[in-house]
C-alpha cells in the first residue's frame, strides 16, 4: 500500500539528521496521499539509520493503523489535525532544530529581517503557545498561530512546517533553521534592521511569481 509514498517519506527522513535538524529519534516527516486521504508517517522511537519503507506506518484520517507493525509517531494526531484543517497541505515535518527551537524556548518569533525569510515565508515565522504532546492540542494551537502559513514554532517544543508535498515541508524545515541561526548570530552583534512591510510583500511576490524555472 502506497509503496512509492512510503519510500519517499523514508528517504526524506534522512535529510533531517543530515541537516542537523534532529538528534537520536526525535522529529518526523509525514505525507498525505491526496487520493485516498491516508497518511504515511515515521514509527515512534526508531533510529533514523534503521528506518526502511516497510517500517513506515500508514494511518487513516482518524489515526487507525491501516498498514504497519510498529506504533506511529507520538505526533500523529497533530499531523492528522493539520491535514483535516489544511486541505492545501500534503506534507508535514516536525523537528527540534536547535536555533529555531531556541526561539521557541523563549517564546519569540523569528523576525523577517532577512530577504530569504521574506521570500519563502512572506513575513516573520510565528510562535504558538504551549500545548501538551500526544493529542490534537498542538495541531490546534499550531494552526491558530500559523493560519495559512508554512512554518510555526511551538513554544517550549520545536518546529512544524507544512507544504503541498512532504519534500516541500522538509525544505521549509531546513530554511527555518538556517534563518533562525542567522538571526540568532545577528542578535549577538546588535539589533537586526527591520524590513518594511511593503518590501516584505514585494519580495515574497517576486519570489513566488518569478523565481526559479
Amino acid at each position: 500500500m502506497l509503496e512509492l509514498l512510503r519510500k519517499k517519506v523514508c528517504e526524506l527522513h534522512q535529510l533531517l539528521p543530515n541537516n542537523d535538524l534532529v538528534v537520536w529519534t526525535s522529529g518526523n516527516v509525514s505525507a498525505r496521499d491526496p487520493e485516498s486521504g491516508l497518511v504515511v508517517i515515521k514509527p515512534s522511537g526508531v533510529m533514523y539509520p534503521d528506518l526502511t519503507p516497510e517500517k513506515m506506518v500508514v494511518v487513516d484520517p482518524d489515526g487507525k493503523i491501516v498498514q504497519g507493525t510498529l506504533k506511529p509517531s507520538s505526533d500523529t494526531l497533530t499531523h492528522l489535525y493539520i491535514y483535516r484543517n489544511r486541505k492545501d497541505v500534503n506534507g508535514i515535518v516536525h523537528t527540534h532544530s536547535p536555533y529555531a527551537t531556541a526561539f521557541a524556548a523563549v517564546g519569540k518569533p523569528i523576525p523577517a529581517v532577512l530577504t530569504a525569510i521574506c521570500d519563502e515565508f512572506g513575513g516573520s515565522i510565528p510562535v504558538a503557545g504551549f500545548a501538551p504532546i500526544g493529542d490534537e492540542a498542538i495541531g490546534k494551537e499550531a494552526l491558530r498561530a500559523v493560519g495559512s502559513g508554512k512554518a510555526v514554532l511551538m513554544q517550549n517544543h520545536g518546529v512544524f512546517t507544512m507544504g503541498d508535498s512532504p519534500g516541500a515541508a522538509v525544505k521549509y524545515a531546513v530554511l527555518v533553521e538556517n534563518a533562525a541561526r542567522t538571526v540568532f548570530l545577528a542578535l549577538q552583534m546588535g539589533d537586526p534592521i527591520p524590513i518594511p512591510d511593503d518590501m516584505i510583500a514585494q519580495l515574497h511576490k517576486r519570489y513566488t511569481d518569478e523565481y526559479g524555472q
